[in-house]
């Protein structure tokens, strides 16, 4: 006797993945890296489970582009250091 297939419920799916590049803070690589040993998964698995759990608490609450406008400029005063620093100063820590 032959074998039946239920079709209307298979066991398989099939995803289309995209490939990315992402830069991750050295620390976060790490951990993750740990998550994945710890749990005998690959870095990816982590990566994929981190960004649909991520996805699932922060749904997108953003009105559709077409009804969203850029809100108008605001006057924020006079520049409170010469341009000529600006490069040294986005690089102090708090």
């Amino acid at each position: 006797m032959g074998r039946q297939v239920d079709i209307k419920s298979p066991s398989w799916h099939f995803y289309i993945m995209i490939k990315t590049q992402v830069q991750i803070p050295d620390e976060l690589f790490r951990r993750a890296k740990a998550v994945a040993a710890e749990r005998e998964w690959s870095f990816a698995e982590v990566v994929r489970r981190g960004l649909e759990y991520i996805t699932a608490v922060n749904p997108p609450s953003r009105l559709p582009g077409s009804e969203w406008k850029l809100p108008p400029p605001e006057d924020l005063g006079c520049f409170l250091a010469p341009e000529e620093q600006w490069t040294e100063l986005s690089h102090d820590q708090p």
